[in-house]
């Protein structure tokens, strides 16, 4: 599969770091405060024993069933682990036109972002993982620092951009993934959520799953990724459009202009409240237009971020 994603493009980041705010679980090196102390390694992969060598870390019950000796080699744990949260609903191909390739979208945003931040996570050698989500978890990988996994996951990302992958209605359900991924994460973690926060569930209710990955000692951050041009101030112009629900496929003819105030009313008190309480539940809110550059906006973030913490 053609990987589309072009790692050159994250240079910029290289003298930028994302830092854990709150206590995350892991091997301490400067970068982030952990609840652990002493030094702490987990087990990599086996290698063939060098003769002269120790043979403290030979592992003897693989000897016994190859009758070959074998290193067991450990990798440092890592600084921090990192669970990126991608929501592939069909609501984030907004804006869409049948027919056209879409690379500037709220789904392009959210891929090209969160590869990004698979960049900047290696270069500070902390572990990172992708969950991608419609109504249900469609992939999950938990984190590491591996190259295979990171290869994986741009591979991944990769795929929802592609156009011939462009999935039409496709719900989301993202008051249930939260509350499954919120209880999958069994260690602290730096939880970064891409999603325009659509859903058909209640607002309480999508709260609440929000509620419970902070209840469940994991640091949250959220890319509210909107097109706020559209989505936001409904700037369509003076005459009849035929609106089309991406997710259940109903058709809605009538003039934005006639509806307007009040839909842009009834979105920003949505905004509005999400806003609120992201605050109340210690959540860090990045609002994403689509039409900003995504380097634009992560960077603008990252340099906020490094001047709070």
């Amino acid at each position: 599969m053609k990987n589309l994603i072009d790692i050159e493009q994250f240079h910029r980041f290289d003298n930028l770091g994302l830092v854990a705010h709150e206590v995350v679980e892991g091997f301490i090196t400067g970068l982030h405060r952990s609840p652990f102390h002493g030094f702490s390694v987990e087990f990599a992969e086996h290698r063939l024993y060098n003769q002269g060598e120790s043979t403290k870390h030979v592992d003897w019950k693989l000897y016994a069933r190859t009758d070959k000796l074998f290193v067991k080699q450990y990798e440092e744990e890592t600084n921090l682990r990192c669970q990126l949260v991608v929501d592939t609903s069909s609501s984030m191909l907004f804006p869409y036109t049948k027919g056209k390739k879409h690379l500037h979208n709220k789904l392009a945003f959210s891929v090209y972002t969160a590869s990004a931040l698979i960049y900047l996570m290696r270069k500070q050698r902390d572990a990172v993982g992708l969950t991608l989500f419609s109504d249900e978890i469609e992939f999950h990988s938990s984190p590491r620092i591996s190259s295979v996994n990171a290869e994986v996951m741009y591979g991944k990302l990769s795929e929802l951009i592609q156009p011939e992958n462009a999935s039409l209605r496709k719900t989301t359900n993202t008051t249930q993934v939260l509350h499954q991924i919120a209880e999958n994460i069994h260690k602290r973690s730096l939880v970064i959520i891409f999603s325009d926060m659509l859903d058909s569930s209640k607002n309480d209710e999508l709260f609440s799953a929000l509620q419970h990955l902070r209840y469940n000692k994991h640091e949250v951050i959220l890319f509210h990724v909107t097109d706020h041009s559209l989505e936001r101030e409904f700037d369509f112009s003076n005459r009849p459009h035929k609106f089309v629900d991406l997710e259940s496929g109903q058709v809605v003819k009538f003039n934005p202009s006639e509806v307007k105030e009040h839909y842009t009313n009834t979105v920003s008190d949505y905004f509005e409240d999400l806003k609120v309480k992201c605050g109340q539940y210690q959540i860090d809110l990045a609002e994403a237009d689509i039409n900003k550059d995504f380097k634009e906006v992560l960077f603008s973030y990252l340099v906020k971020r490094k001047k709070l913490y």
